[in-house]
């Protein structure tokens, strides 16, 4: 199945290939669960949840009212993608009679103009492209786009599709050139429209993303009390050089732009993302590949503004950024953008699910205080599902199409950007077969590459140096190692534990580390540590290397001297001093030790529900 940004206008810089991830490789293994267990359980909670009934009520089948927010439909549609990516990945034909129906009940439910949305057409008629700041309406046609497209794709069956090019159709009369002006307060129609451009040809498609495009930052959304900016309506998109406002919708924005620019070639599109792109990744992402820092508004804070305990992190805007940063990498070429996509998968979006693949988080923080109360935007356990359920088909989408993000290949190279066990098949012009990828990784480093058949002379593979580990594997000056491939080649990568500072300006971050090891992330989890022990009483002793015990490391930490007072306080039924005078620090040795466990922040929270963090104090080394 065709990987989603593929450019028909030749600017990209690099093309998706095919590749398919074998099933006892990490996300080999993780497609298999998503197969498995995460879309049907998103197919059984999209009947639990009122999805589905919404649709039935408007043609008579249901009294039930309606559920959900105003944009519920979209997590049909997502669903949907995700059914069709894993056709396109696997041939099942287990969702054939689902499709029947549901896609059945949407051509129902849709109006002679080509409407279909069920919260406007039940419940608020008189709302119908009124209220564009708030019912996203193009937002839930955008997603029911790229769910008609990959289906189409994925199996041809062009039913969804009709439907969908249906209402873009009503779009076209109603927005088009030389008529009303109009854009949604989600971005995500930018993008489906020109996918939607990409598989049918049609010129008007693209025009119509690039007239959305060109109107953002005009004025046209009533913004309320929130501001322009939590819409990015605060200026236009050739002029926006920061990441601001609700993460989502900047980073959904972010990829319809440079989809627009991978279609049109405008360099003032590709240098306004390049500068957003350096704002969002050098300033404002947590070390997870998570962003949004505020609660309030789901949104972007100022640069270095990045709290572990208060990090919204929603899990669809490390989706969302994945898109961009993929969207970068064909544009541009280049490690970091696959750097930061590797970062995300295994980190971010992996602690978003948990073992079974039937629970979810929607917001990631980097700390899980022990007293913290606030149920409703980040909850101490994952959840089946959510009253506003974007996360979990989102996570079912992406996974389902992991593999398409592996590998590209340009005029002479094949490039490898995620390491997984994959088998790769050869463009027609670079050759004839399938290059092999054979690694362990992200738990070793050491990545086997291998060709079967027939690859041109002169082709090369360029291999990913993750930056983790350019001082040990040497690289291009874009941070990747071309090999001639051969029968064989081997990469050894350095994935040696190593200790993280944050830049000096994160307030919150000041005298902590964090452990990393490869591209992976780890945190200390209450789990893991004697009842008399608490999590924040931790400071890690940087003098002594962690211990590596398979996908567990071991660190040296102390339990401070304050610690130890403030206990001695409770023994005698005073209440701890919140502050204390300061003094001379504690000399080495005064302090209890002992040995704490890290695990992988993608796998907190599968054991209890207790305290966690990836930033700890740490003594001077």
């Amino acid at each position: 199945m065709r990987a989603p940004a593929l450019s028909s206008s030749g600017i990209a810089v690099h093309r998706p290939l095919t590749a398919r991830l074998r099933p006892h490789g990490v996300l080999g293994a993780w497609q298999e669960r998503n197969a498995e267990a995460t879309i049907p359980h998103c197919v059984a909670r999209l009947e639990d949840s009122g999805v589905i009934d919404n649709f039935r009520r408007l043609v008579g089948e249901s009294g039930a009212p309606h559920r959900g927010f105003v944009f519920a439909d979209s997590d049909l549609y997502k669903v949907i993608e995700a059914v069709a990516w894993e056709i396109g990945r696997s041939g099942t034909r287990r969702w054939d009679g689902w499709l029947d129906e549901v896609i059945g009940l949407v051509a129902r439910v849709q109006d002679p103009t080509g409407y279909v949305m069920t919260w406007i057409q039940g419940v608020h008629p008189e709302k119908r492209f009124a209220e564009l700041e708030w019912t996203h309406e193009m937002y839930v046609l955008g997603h029911m786009v790229q769910a008609a497209v990959a289906l189409d794709r994925a199996s041809g069956r062009d039913d969804l599709l009709a439907i969908a090019r249906r209402f873009v159709d009503l779009l076209h009369r109603r927005f088009g050139p030389g008529r009303e002006e109009g854009i949604c307060g989600h971005p995500e129609i930018e993008t489906a429209l020109v996918e939607l451009h990409r598989h049918t040809g049609e010129e008007r498609h693209l025009a119509l993303a690039r007239r959305m495009i060109d109107l953002r930052g005009h004025g046209l959304l009533k913004t309320g009390h929130l501001g322009a900016r939590y819409f990015q309506d605060h200026l236009p998109v050739r002029e926006a050089r920061t990441a601001v406002g609700h993460a989502v919708r900047q980073l959904y924005l972010n990829a319809g732009v440079t989809d627009l620019y991978l279609e049109t070639g405008e360099s003032e599109l590709l240098e306004a993302q390049r500068a957003q792109w350096d704002n969002a990744h050098l300033r404002k992402m947590y070390i997870t590949g998570a962003y949004g820092s505020r609660h309030r508004d789901e949104a972007f804070g100022d640069d270095y503004e990045l709290p572990s305990d208060r990090a919204y992190a929603e899990t669809c805007a490390s989706i969302a950024d994945l898109q961009w940063s993929w969207r970068m990498l064909l544009a541009t070429g280049g490690s970091r953008y696959a750097d930061v996509m590797e970062r995300e998968i295994h980190n971010a979006i992996a602690a978003s699910t948990d073992e079974t693949g039937t629970r979810f988080f929607y917001s990631n923080p980097l700390q899980l205080r022990p007293d913290r109360y606030d149920e409703e935007n980040a909850p101490r356990e994952r959840a089946p599902w959510y009253a506003c359920a974007c996360c979990p088909p989102n996570i079912a989408r992406l996974v389902a199409q992991l593999d398409t993000y592996v590998a590209t290949a340009d005029a002479h190279d094949v490039s490898v950007h995620i390491y997984a066990d994959a088998d790769i098949d050869l463009p027609p012009h670079l050759g004839d077969g399938v290059l092999e990828i054979r690694t362990g990784y992200p738990a070793g480093g050491t990545v086997d590459v291998a060709v079967r058949g027939r690859i041109e002379p002169g082709v090369r593979v360029a291999l990913r140096v993750p930056e983790w580990s350019r001082g040990t594997v040497p690289a291009d000056e874009d941070g990747y190692l071309r090999i001639d491939p051969g029968p064989g080649f081997r990469l050894d990568l350095d994935v040696s534990p190593r200790w993280t500072r944050a830049h000096p300006r994160v307030d919150a971050l000041r005298g902590c580390v964090a452990l990393e090891r490869g591209p992976v992330v780890y945190c200390v989890e209450q789990a893991d540590l004697p009842e008399d022990v608490a999590v924040d009483d931790l400071v890690i002793d940087l003098s002594v290397p962690p211990k590596a015990d398979g996908a567990t490391l071991h660190l040296t930490a102390h339990v401070t001297e304050q610690v130890t007072e403030q206990a001695a306080d409770q023994a005698t039924g005073q209440e701890p001093a919140l502050y204390r005078p300061a003094g001379p620090a504690a000399p080495a040795g005064t302090s209890s030790t002992l040995a704490v466990p890290a695990i992988p922040f993608a796998t907190w929270g599968n054991r209890a529900p207790g305290a966690m963090r990836v930033w700890m104090p740490a003594t001077t080394p």
